[in-house]
């Protein structure tokens, strides 16, 4: 049975990501009256959050497909997904929210967690990657 490769995780993880990226960025696009229904979520912050994701994924499968993966580009990946999650936590205290219902501040926390997990198996991937 062949070794596997040391970057495997990372590649994986990169590419969960991605989908989950696009998944969440057409539902966020597609359904913002909805989400403003059920949320409370603004649509001009639902639809720009979910146009931002599409570079993201484009960007997390480029990354994930190269023959080695620029541990450079996969840091700022991680860096972007901390920096996400870091501004999902604090959104509810912003006048951004304040029309948000508790189900729409749970929802933005918990995609927040999401990412978060993302960005720690991202760089435990690439710690692996590197040993």
């Amino acid at each position: 049975m062949p070794a596997a490769r040391p970057d495997a995780l990372l590649r994986r993880v990169l590419l969960l990501d991605a989908v989950s990226c696009v998944g969440m960025g057409a539902a966020l696009v597609a359904a913002p009256a909805l989400l403003e229904t059920w949320l409370g979520l603004s649509p001009v912050l639902t639809r720009g959050a979910g146009l931002a994701l599409f570079p993201f994924a484009a960007l997390l499968v480029w990354t994930a497909r190269r023959p080695t993966v620029p541990r450079g580009v996969a840091w700022g990946l991680v860096a972007g997904n901390v920096l996400w999650a870091v501004d999902s936590f604090a959104l509810p205290a912003t006048p951004w929210l304040a029309g948000a219902t508790a189900l729409g501040v749970a929802f933005v926390v918990a995609q927040g967690a999401v990412v978060a997990a993302f960005a720690a198996l991202e760089a435990v991937g690439l710690r692996r990657a590197a040993a």
